[in-house]
């Protein structure tokens, strides 16, 4: 049974929260939070501006606020990019499989970014709802401001497609392969994409739900209602069960986000953050440390390669370019081995 393992009171109203290392970041009036597992507090930085969204990948917070873009460590918060804008701002982000970032503008184009922040390209997409994630290293899926859910390839050259003419009133990012989808009806419908359509698509709830968001832990979908309370979903074909109700009477609010395969949190915009846990997900919980861990060693190596990065650009700017190829070559920063490599040729050291 799933149960609430602790609670902690944000000093300001929440307008993000995001999974990182098994806690949680969490943006609360200008300040933003990081929470380890046990809910202590990691550390706590002060931005410009309100964070509006946040997302978490390889030891890199990419923050939201206002119309800026900013990539933080998860070690300690310290910025390591100072920021990148847009006219309009942005709207979304979504982490890249391998490193780096996908953005939506206001204006209508997805800006793609590399881990550290820099800005490489854009491609027209049109107003996006929602970034849904990635089925691949090179194609991603959204939500269009219209309701239909696009793909674009990501390569050498960018390509998109609209899936299909049908309109979705609500959609959860992509997880484990999966979408959940609210159609025009009010039916709720499980979805296995891939790049040109469906792989499988299943009606799996009937009764009137109106959801604000959806996660998808080890025992299934989890919907956080327009009502404040986490509903469970059974995916069994012409099963009928009695759906699970989480928070009778609490309103847990209205984020949701999932932490591992067995804890995910709930939030209210008053501040009230709740860390749920199932401990009859033995082998889930185990899966859950694991990836936390992963994730931390991440966050560590992110420390080291930035170190090693900045002694590479030290060692070019000194001139001693044999020892900057070396690092840049640790780092399997090709392009850069090959720039140096070729101004050893035409000039020497």
């Amino acid at each position: 049974m799933w149960t609430i393992t602790w609670s902690w009171q944000a000093p300001n109203r929440i307008a993000a929260l995001a999974p990182a290392e098994g806690g949680m970041i969490i943006s609360s009036g200008l300040d933003l939070f990081m929470l380890e597992v046990d809910g202590t507090q990691r550390w706590r930085i002060e931005l410009p501006f309100k964070a509006h969204a946040l997302q978490v990948n390889n030891g890199v917070a990419a923050v939201l606020a206002a119309h800026g873009f900013y990539v933080l460590s998860t070690m300690d918060g310290s910025m390591l990019n100072e920021g990148r804008s847009t006219t309009g701002g942005f709207t979304d982000v979504s982490a890249r499989p391998g490193g780096g970032w996908v953005l939506s503008g206001r204006k209508g184009h997805l800006h793609l970014f590399s881990h550290e922040g820099r800005g490489l390209r854009r491609l027209e997409s049109g107003k996006v709802r929602r970034l849904l994630g990635w089925l691949d290293r090179e194609h991603m899926m959204w939500q269009a401001s219209d309701g239909r859910l696009w793909c674009a390839r990501l390569a050498q050259t960018d390509q998109k497609r609209c899936l299909e003419d049908r309109v979705w009133s609500w959609v959860t990012p992509l997880m484990q392969g999966r979408l959940l989808m609210q159609a025009s009806d009010g039916g709720l419908w499980e979805g296995v994409p891939h790049p040109f359509g469906w792989d499988g698509l299943e009606r799996v709830e009937y009764d009137s739900l109106e959801p604000m968001e959806g996660v998808r832990s080890a025992d299934g979908w989890w919907i956080l209602g327009i009502e404040g309370q986490l509903h469970h979903l059974s995916s069994a074909s012409g099963v009928e069960e009695e759906t699970t109700v989480l928070g009778h009477g609490m309103d847990l609010g209205d984020l949701l986000v999932a932490l591992t395969p067995d804890a995910m949190a709930t939030a209210t915009r008053d501040g009230l953050v709740r860390r749920w846990s199932a401990p009859h997900l033995a082998q889930a919980e185990r899966q859950g440390r694991f990836e936390a861990a992963a994730e931390a060693a991440l966050a560590k190596n992110w420390e080291e390669r930035k170190a090693i990065f900045t002694r590479a650009q030290l060692a070019e700017d000194e001139g001693r370019l044999s020892r900057a190829v070396e690092l840049y070559g640790a780092l399997g920063r090709t392009e850069d081995v090959r720039r140096l490599l070729k101004r050893q040729k035409e000039g020497g050291e």
